[in-house]
């Protein structure tokens, strides 16, 4: 979908929530924002265009700024979002020596997501449906994929835990909040297994180490024991998220080498387990 040529008309929303634009607006294929200034707080505004991105804006609100940004106000699908203030980044935390800190702070904040609020789930797709792409994806590309496919499917057939998911765990989905510490945006509209976000994790193409085997298996490590989580199903979800996120950018015509690369660390981890561990 192109990118709109021109910034969308955000005054609607200035005048309805009493705000004042501090930036310029940003522009992206699935959501228009606008940093703004409500009642002495930095805030956002998020105008989402697309499906996934509306019921991520739903998801948001749902976990009412509890390990996630609050959402100050909405109007249907539209929501004024905090903004994050902080100087820190998970990225450069993990490019930097702080890597294990970084693992460590995000397994405590998708712990904090995954806490019960006591109240009814927004209407959400589980994880079955969002790994729909990858059986094709095993006919078209061979190699890997049709194991990544075996795995996904016992996976699913055995799902346990079952919450909120966030989906899409990464560095740059973690951001830092001052005071408030470090809490999530851009949240997909998943439920099901609760180490499904772990995996995400290990899975992240934009972080340039995240295919390297020592770093791999230090992180696997990491998270395996702050978040206390059984190794093998977590490999398991690696690999099978991998293969899926490939599929994606194949599909795109685009380059899955930091995903598979990734695919082959978790299978080769996995054949290198007993089988009862």
């Amino acid at each position: 979908m192109p990118v709109p040529p021109f910034p969308p008309d955000f005054s609607r929303y200035l005048c309805l929530w009493n705000l004042t634009a501090e930036g310029e607006p940003i522009v992206t294929h699935s959501s228009h924002l606008l940093p703004v200034r409500w009642q002495g707080q930095a805030a956002m505004i998020k105008v989402a265009l697309e499906a996934e991105e509306q019921a991520g804006s739903r998801v948001m609100r749902w976990w009412g700024g509890e390990g996630a940004a609050r959402v100050y106000a909405h109007d249907g699908d539209v929501i004024l979002l905090e903004r994050a203030e902080g100087t820190r980044s998970l990225m450069h935390m993990a490019l930097h020596g702080e890597d294990d800190e970084a693992s460590r702070i995000a397994c405590d904040v998708v712990r904090c997501l995954h806490r019960p609020r006591g109240k009814p789930v927004p209407e959400l797709i589980g994880l079955r449906e969002w790994f729909r792409d990858l059986a094709p994806a095993a006919k078209r590309y061979g190699g890997l994929f049709p194991r990544c496919l075996v795995t996904a499917e016992a996976l699913l057939a055995s799902e346990h835990d079952m919450t909120v998911l966030h989906g899409d765990v990464h560095h740059d989905n973690i951001l830092d909040f001052g005071p408030r510490g470090w809490l999530v945006i851009d949240p997909k509209r998943l439920y099901g297994e609760r180490l499904f976000d772990y995996a995400n994790l290990l899975c992240n193409p934009d972080l340039p180490t995240s295919r390297e085997r020592g770093r791999f298996l230090r992180q696997l490590d990491v998270i395996v024991e702050h978040a206390r989580v059984d190794r093998r199903r977590l490999l398991e979800w690696v690999l099978a998220f991998a293969g899926l996120s490939a599929a994606w950018f194949l599909d795109d015509d685009m380059s899955a080498d930091s995903d598979l690369a990734v695919a082959h660390l978790a299978a080769a981890e996995l054949e290198r387990m007993p089988c009862c561990a």
